[in-house]
């Protein structure tokens, strides 16, 4: 049996999905900016991609930009909203537990001169709504909140987090990194009071290679490079066809079913929880199983235990898992989140992130404890040698 359980990290596409990026590369394969039937198919098939996503969003067709994923849309939300405001100011705040593609440019501007606030999180991984009151002042220009993060779970409170901010200085952009949230979580982005957001395809069992922002009308952003003036010239650059179309047919599948893939979900992290709990002892469980957390992420730490040797004993049993985000994986050192939540050194080496999707069943998941009792006990009784 084989188990696909890093699901956080990327998804398999879905077949309708590949029927339709096949249709493209092998049929409608022209360039949207060409004049000629083939270029307007191509320009109509992108159309039909931003109206599937801006349904599904609630949001206006002109509020979406397709990007070359979710790194991309992050740069460009928060290098466009911080150039286009950095005259009104110089302060900018985050979380210590962000993906690396928010929190290495807020290092960038860190490096440019620009006063940045690190706000901490709880065990849990959530912020401090007091804390972020006080560091907002006269100077603050722009604010990103993830809203689901991609090692724990956790679901910051970003209506809460928004409304605050904008009562406190209105001015402020806000940014919210969704690409864990997207198609994962129910949520009204009408409702969020934020200026972007950005997803990635190939969450959501789209293609690689392709995401998108939402940039609500009223937001000036500042491209990030220049060329062709496509995508009303915020993101210049040949639209990536396939791509596009395949990321909007993940969205439309994803809106018609959202209510029992969401279901089907939450049943099988609680079903995991259940049987690792009964199972294997001495474990720490930092993703709860509430509405705070999304369903599809389980972090559990091992006491006792080196996750990357962990990761490849279920490797031999085709089991795949993660020891973290899969972005910054390949970097040494320990994860920068589990630091942040306080997790001691010996349980954050021990770290696995088990993240599932909707084709996952019970049996793997009755196949996946069993291995995992069997490696955890061999490698306990090597390390106690």
């Amino acid at each position: 049996m084989e188990v696909y359980l890093d699901n956080s990290a990327t998804t398999k596409p879905r077949d309708k999905v590949i029927e339709e990026i096949n249709s493209i590369l092998t049929k409608d394969y022209g360039n949207p900016s060409s004049l000629h039937r083939k270029g307007l198919e191509a320009e109509k098939n992108i159309k039909n991609a931003r109206k599937n996503i801006s349904n599904y969003l609630r949001v206006r067709e002109d509020e979406i930009f397709f990007t070359s994923g979710g790194t991309e849309s992050n740069n460009l939300a928060i290098q466009g909203l911080i150039n286009k405001n950095s005259k009104n100011g110089n302060h900018i705040i985050t979380t210590k537990i962000e993906h690396p593609s928010v929190l290495n440019i807020f290092k960038h501007y860190e490096s440019k001169g620009f006063d940045v606030t690190y706000l901490n999180v709880d065990e849990y991984g959530f912020i401090d709504l007091k804390e972020l009151e006080n560091a907002i002042c006269d100077d603050t220009i722009f604010i990103s909140i993830m809203l689901v993060n991609n090692e724990l779970g956790t679901i910051q409170p970003i209506k809460e987090i928004s409304n605050l901010i904008k009562t406190k200085k209105r001015d402020i952009k806000i940014h919210v990194d969704g690409i864990q949230a997207f198609g994962k979580i129910e949520f009204n982005i009408n409702n969020l009071n934020i200026d972007t957001f950005s997803f990635s395809s190939h969450k959501i069992h789209g293609p690689k290679g392709v995401g998108g922002l939402y940039a609500r009308k009223d937001v000036k952003l500042s491209p990030i490079f220049y060329g062709g003036n496509q995508e009303r010239g915020i993101r210049s650059g040949t639209e990536n066809v396939p791509g596009i179309v395949g990321l909007g047919k993940a969205v439309e599948i994803i809106d018609n079913n959202f209510e029992s893939e969401n279901e089907k979900l939450k049943n099988l992290k609680t079903y995991f929880i259940e049987k690792i709990k009964s199972n294997i002892n001495n474990i720490k469980i930092n993703s709860k199983l509430d509405n705070s957390f999304a369903p599809h992420i389980l972090n559990i730490s091992f006491e006792g235990i080196k996750g990357e040797v962990l990761l490849h004993y279920l490797e031999n049993d085709n089991i795949y898992v993660s020891t973290g985000s899969a972005c910054s994986s390949n970097n040494k050192g320990k994860s920068h989140v589990l630091k942040s939540i306080g997790l001691k050194d010996s349980l954050i080496d021990g770290t696995i992130r088990f993240s599932f999707a909707y084709t996952n069943k019970e049996e793997e998941i009755d196949y996946v404890i069993t291995k995992l009792k069997k490696s955890v006990e061999e490698i306990r009784k090597i390390t106690m040698r």
